[in-house]
């Protein structure tokens, strides 16, 4: 059951996850790190969130990453992400990673139909188009379609007109629906395949994963019981505690490094 944390109350899933030997701080960005923008693109993490987030890189045996279903060329955009940064990125949903001292990595896996994006990009706009307010992100694997200034009329209009062109002509293709969104990927790979990476990659004995979606639950129910996982918002989840929104994020993250940095002293 998942239970509601207020800040400044003290809860002891927080306290035991402070305390693990190393600890990765992986965040959803969309809703989590950032507020739910109008134009995908201009989401931002809030600077509290952002300072917090630098506070937990900074302490030994602390690792930080955002997890994320953008491709990676726009995540890196939108958390203004440097050659020289601390912070990991999964991209894709887990099927893309940079890590600090590394870089880019390849991570292997099957794609459903090798080649075919350009040909859903050139399927679906014409159906985007027909729409007010709905916009197409390519992304390296696929395509999303946003919906966040339309009418919810709009929104089944046009998420049931790509469902059909997809089930007809990409049926092998993973689909996965959020916050004003529908996507499709090539790649089979969610953001439980990346809680699986960057476990193995830091070495970490517990995880402290936080989202706001539906794509988020799959990285939740893959947790283990020395990890903790965080819901930003409304909505039924597998997680241990609940924050009402990326405010409330930055507080729990301001707890978490001030305990962890004590336990560390």
């Amino acid at each position: 059951m998942t239970r509601t944390w207020t800040p400044g109350s003290v809860d002891d899933a927080l306290t035991k996850i402070a305390s693990t030997p190393r600890l990765v701080v992986a965040l959803d960005f969309d809703g989590t790190a950032s507020p739910l923008v109008a134009e995908p693109m201009a989401a931002r993490a809030l600077p509290e969130v952002k300072a917090q987030l630098e506070r937990l890189a900074a302490l030994p045996d602390t690792f930080v990453a955002y997890v994320s279903g953008r491709s990676m060329h726009d995540l890196r955009e939108i958390t203004e992400h440097t050659p020289d940064s601390i912070i990991a990125l999964a991209g894709s949903h887990g099927a893309q990673y940079w890590f600090p001292g590394i870089g880019d990595t390849d991570t292997p896996g099957d794609t459903t139909q090798e080649g075919a994006r350009e040909e859903l990009w050139a399927a679906a706009q014409p159906i985007v188009d027909r729409y007010e307010n709905v916009r197409l992100e390519p992304k390296t694997f696929g395509m999303g379609i946003h919906t966040r200034q339309a009418t919810p009329e709009v929104e089944a209009a046009v998420f049931a007109e790509i469902d059909a062109l997809v089930a007809e002509r990409f049926p092998l293709w993973r689909r996965r629906a959020g916050h004003r969104v529908l996507e499709f990927s090539s790649r089979v790979e969610g953001k439980d395949a990346a809680m699986t990476v960057l476990r193995e990659h830091f070495g970490a004995t517990g995880i402290l994963f936080a989202g706001d979606d539906v794509t988020d639950e799959d990285a939740m129910r893959v947790l283990q019981p020395g990890d903790l996982g965080l819901r930003v918002g409304p909505g039924e989840s597998a997680a241990a505690l609940r924050v009402d929104s990326p405010q409330e994020m930055a507080a729990l993250l301001e707890a978490l490094a001030t305990e962890r940095a004590a336990g560390r002293e």
